[in-house]
C-alpha cells in the first residue's frame, strides 16, 4: 500500500526528531551575593589601582583568541586540556582578578565561588554561594583594561572557581539576574550534554608576561556559538 505524506505531516515529524535544545543548569540551591556596592552602569566601587596591560599582551590575545573564529580550528590544544581555570589555595593568599578585554553582545556578569579542593562540585546543588565581582563585563561596560578588583584572602584547602552569567546585568533596572544562564569554569556546571562542548573557560599561558588568562565563552556551544572564547578576557594575580 502506497502511502503519501502531506508537507505538514513531514514537517511534524521532521521538528520532532530536531534535537531538543540544551536545558540552563538551574542554581536554586545557591545563594548570590554582591562583593562590593556598584554604580549605575555595573563598575564596582572597589576597584584597586589598575595593572598596566601592555600592547603586547593585547595582541597576543587578538592573535590567540580572534573573533568569530571557532578555537577548535585555530588553537584546538586550549580545548582539549584538561586544565580548568581554577585556582587551588595551597597557602593563605590574597587574590585579585583584572579585567583584560571583552567581545561580548550581551551585558555578561562576571563572579566567582569557592568549594573544598578535595570535594570538586558534581552539580549546581555543590555551589553554595556565587559573588559577584564584576557586575557588567561585557556588552556596555565602563571597565577599563587592567582595572582590579581584590577577591580577598583565602585559607588553604578551598579552590575558587569563576563564572560568566549571561546577560545577567539589566541596564534599565541596575540590577542582577540571578536566574540567567551560568557558564562555569568547572566543565561539569555547564549545560551542554557532549563533554566535548561543555568547556567555557580556556587557560592561556603567557610566558612573556608570566600570566595565565581565561578567556570566556559566552553562549550555549551546542547551538549559536562561534566559539571563539574572547567574550571576557581576565587574569588573576595571587600574592602571600
Amino acid at each position: 500500500m502506497k502511502i503519501i505524506l502531506s508537507a505538514f505531516t513531514v514537517l511534524i515529524i521532521a521538528l520532532s526528531c530536531k534535537k531538543p535544545l540544551t536545558e540552563r543548569v538551574h542554581f536554586t540551591s545557591t545563594s548570590y551575593q554582591n562583593l562590593a556596592t556598584f554604580d549605575n552602569t555595573g563598575k564596582p566601587n572597589n576597584l584597586e589601582a589598575s595593572d598596566a596591560i601592555s600592547s603586547n599582551l593585547l595582541s597576543f590575545i587578538t592573535t590567540t583568541l580572534p573573533e568569530n573564529t571557532n578555537l577548535a580550528t585555530t588553537n584546538s590544544d586550549l580545548l582539549s586540556s584538561s586544565a580548568i581555570g581554577d585556582i587551588p589555595i595551597l597557602q593563605r593568599l590574597d587574590v585579585s582578578i583584572t579585567f583584560v578585554s571583552e567581545g561580548a553582545s550581551k551585558a555578561n556578569a562576571f563572579a566567582f565561588y569557592t568549594y573544598p579542593t578535595s570535594s570538586p562540585p558534581k552539580g549546581a546543588k555543590d555551589i553554595k554561594t556565587i559573588t559577584y565581582v564584576f557586575p557588567n563585563a561585557g556588552a556596555g561596560t565602563t571597565l577599563q583594561r587592567g582595572n582590579k578588583v581584590k577577591l580577598g584572602s583565602f585559607e588553604p584547602g578551598i579552590s575558587i572557581g569563576f563564572v560568566l552569567i549571561q546577560g545577567a546585568w539589566d541596564a534599565n533596572t541596575k540590577n542582577l539576574n540571578n536566574g540567567a544562564v551560568h557558564f562555569c569554569s568547572n566543565d561539569v556546571l555547564n549545560p551542554e550534554v557532549d563533554p566535548r562542548l561543555k568547556k567555557h573557560a580556556v587557560l592561556i599561558n603567557y610566558p612573556l608576561e608570566n600570566k595565565v588568562l581565561i578567556g570566556f565563552e559566552d553562549l550555549d556551544r551546542t547551538q549559536g556559538s562561534d566559539n571563539d572564547f574572547n567574550d571576557l578576557v581576565i587574569y588573576a594575580t595571587v600574592t602571600p
